[in-house]
């Protein structure tokens, strides 16, 4: 999972993205609201982290903008605004969810993985398919209730199989899922990934098929 975390105090952006990248995701950061939505428009994030008081153009211009562009990405407002009137006027423009500052990060992040959630329809914070079973919350995986250990990238690219099963997902969509502004899979890298993580999920009663020229589907066999 890819989120973008827009938020001009620097100690706090980046104190927000380490707790993330503890969790396995990863993250990008911007301090301002045009770098904002250029970013928003060129990656297809997860969800966005969106405070309002930026330089610039403001979060809610930037919600707005994002919206009226058609993007669906879930946005999860951060801010020290509290006033009834902001909390209505940014959940109207589109935002998903709304949490002031100061904050717990561990309420933050469960509030992230309840909006990834909905936008792919799901209800519940496990992942099943086959035998398998993610845990989101504690970033684990077992088949048959037995646990396996995933490295970092295969965990990723598991989960963003996962929330897609059974629908083709493209390599570069695999590749921006599992990196960041200064990280880069190639081609034969995600092979590389696909190809180890075929071999840990074949107990699981899953496949990821190639489907050439367009992508891969994780199916239950």
């Amino acid at each position: 999972m890819r989120v973008l975390v827009v938020e001009d105090t620097k100690s706090l952006a980046e104190a927000i993205s380490q707790a993330l990248r503890g969790w396995d995701y990863a993250v990008d950061m911007v301090g301002n609201g045009e770098d904002a939505e250029v970013a928003a428009l060129a990656f297809p994030y997860d969800a966005i982290i969106l405070d309002l008081n930026l330089p610039g153009m403001d979060g809610l211009e930037v919600l707005a903008r994002l919206r009226e562009r058609g993007s669906d990405i879930p946005v999860l407002i951060l801010t020290a605004r509290d006033t009834l009137d902001e909390r209505v006027n940014g959940l109207d423009l589109g935002a998903d969810d709304y949490l002031t500052k100061p904050f717990e990060i561990t309420e933050l992040e469960a509030r992230i993985r309840a909006i990834i959630r909905r936008s792919h329809g799901r209800k519940h914070a496990i992942l099943r398919a086959g035998r398998i079973a993610f845990h989101t919350v504690h970033r684990s995986v077992e088949i048959d209730e037995r646990a396996i250990n995933l490295p970092r990238r295969e965990m990723l690219l598991l989960e963003a199989l996962l929330y897609r099963t059974g629908k083709i997902v493209s390599k570069d969509q695999l590749a921006e899922s599992m990196t960041e502004f200064d990280g880069e899979l190639s081609s034969s890298a995600i092979e590389l990934y696909i190809s180890r993580l075929r071999k840990r999920l074949a107990p699981a009663d899953l496949a990821i098929r190639a489907v050439r020229g367009l992508g891969y589907v994780l199916e239950e066999t």
